[in-house]
């Protein structure tokens, strides 16, 4: 692994030497002997003027393989487009997979995307048309109309025959599906048992008709974990009357898992979902005082209720060295609660029983706490000589980390309950909101029991 990236660092620098000489042929010849993906990556390090001079190098069906592998995360795609002549865009856009170029549009201006489409053959415009307007996030946003189909009546050799005509231009060959007379999806057929059936076999007699498929409207990470658990290359997209209209293979879901867990990661930092692209500092600040603000105001109320046990417990104030302690204890249960809700919810290899899962996660607590609660009991008994102290700290400890545990794993089904994303319930929220309750409970035992605390 190391010598090749050595010898893509090399070839890079030849390409710089190369473009800056204007050696047109020594260019091609290196740049088109690197994997597509270190194409994308050499093309974003360019400064403009150089990007201007390589467009007159590549043909558009060469630049669409670049632009195929340069990331949806990039925010540049319309500072390149705009830079290169409209129909030279048009073109590249156009040799691109629909998907992948659907991709791209959406990342423009509409006004600007229109144009490009406007330039582009009939055939190829309508068919990112037609992908532009399913909902983002499901399955047609991101699903390839670039498939061959084949007819049960038609044999083996007329398919293999088929395929090496249509492969350049295919997402996959692997799987092939079969369709009626009136496009709905009726088997598949994997190229493995193209090649080793008879050249005469009718596509009927081999074809598996237990098919998988998924409707142009189930959301991207159902169908993400649907691939997932079974092991797909790729999965068939059908309309609502079952017509085939599409497939998502395995690299489309690769960008999908990245972006979904880019996402949750976002919102369980509290963030928006912009805030992990790059942005200047106003705009970030922007973004997160919202949730600051929020988090500011739980806060307050945590501070106000400190203050409200402040005459009450006055002569005790050994008490209030005790406070992050306990709150410390609380959050960490509440997060590692909600981050084995959020998993187990996400798995969905089991229905998230409400009631299994937050009684597994109050046992799991009532053993941690008690634990944690005789060690803190020891520690204090033995450093302050206080019993009636030690007990009042151990039993804040075990009543806070359950109740923290409690909190932690059922706002996440809650939330799925009510059909909103359980990531929301982020990591911050729940630190913040156990803090309040775990200081409750302890002062709130400590005010119970001053007189022995005396």
């Amino acid at each position: 692994m190391r010598e090749y990236q050595q010898a893509v660092e090399y070839e890079e620098e030849l390409l710089f030497e190369y473009l800056e000489a204007d050696n047109i042929d020594s260019f091609r010849e290196v740049f088109g002997g690197l994997y597509h993906f270190d194409q994308a990556k050499w093309f974003v390090k360019l400064e403009q003027d150089d990007r201007l001079r390589m467009y007159g190098y590549l043909s558009p069906e060469e630049m669409a393989a670049v632009f195929e592998n340069i990331g949806e995360e990039n925010e540049d795609y319309e500072a390149y487009l705009s830079e290169m002549d409209p129909v030279y865009a048009a073109q590249m856009l156009e040799q691109m997979y629909a998907d992948d170029a659907v991709d791209v549009l959406n990342e423009i201006d509409h006004i600007q995307a229109q144009g490009y489409l406007n330039l582009m053959e009939d055939q190829a415009a309508q068919e990112i048309r037609d992908l532009l307007h399913y909902k983002e996030y499901t399955a047609g946003s991101i699903m390839t109309t670039e498939l061959v189909a084949v007819f049960p009546h038609q044999t083996v050799k007329s398919v293999l025959r088929l395929l090496k005509r249509e492969a350049p231009n295919a997402e996959t060959i692997y799987y092939t599906y079969v369709v009626d007379d009136e496009r709905r999806l009726a088997g598949v057929i994997s190229l493995r048992d193209l090649i080793v059936g008879e050249d005469n076999d009718l596509i009927a007699e081999i074809m598996n008709k237990r098919v998988y498929s998924v409707s142009v409207h189930e959301d991207q990470e159902e169908v993400a974990r649907k691939i997932q658990n079974y092991n797909f290359m790729a999965v068939p997209v059908v309309d609502d009357e079952d017509h085939l209209v599409g497939i998502i293979t395995v690299d489309d879901i690769v960008d999908v898992i990245r972006e979904e867990a880019t996402d949750d990661y976002s919102k369980l930092a509290a963030l928006p979902d912009e805030e992990l692209g790059e942005s200047g500092p106003f705009a970030s600040a922007k973004r997160r005082l919202p949730w600051l603000l929020g988090l500011l105001v739980l806060g307050m109320a945590t501070s106000a209720m400190v203050s409200y046990f402040e005459n009450p417990l006055k002569e005790l104030t050994v008490l209030f060295a005790f406070v992050p302690l306990v709150a410390a204890m609380a959050g960490n249960s509440g997060i590692q609660a909600l981050a084995s809700s959020l998993r187990r919810i996400a798995d969905r290899r089991e229905e998230p029983g409400m009631g299994k899962n937050v009684a597994k996660e109050a046992a799991a607590a009532v053993l941690t706490g008690a634990s944690t609660g005789v060690f803190a009991f020891l520690i204090i008994f033995i450093w302050k000589g206080s019993l009636a102290l030690g007990l009042l700290v151990g039993a804040s400890i075990l009543i806070a980390l359950i109740v923290s545990a409690v909190i932690g794993s059922i706002i996440p089904l809650v939330m799925t309950r009510l059909k909103v994303d359980p990531a929301f319930a982020s990591g911050p929220f729940i630190t913040t909101l156990n803090d309040f309750i775990s200081i409750l409970i302890y002062l709130s035992l400590a005010a119970a029991f001053a007189k022995q605390l005396l």
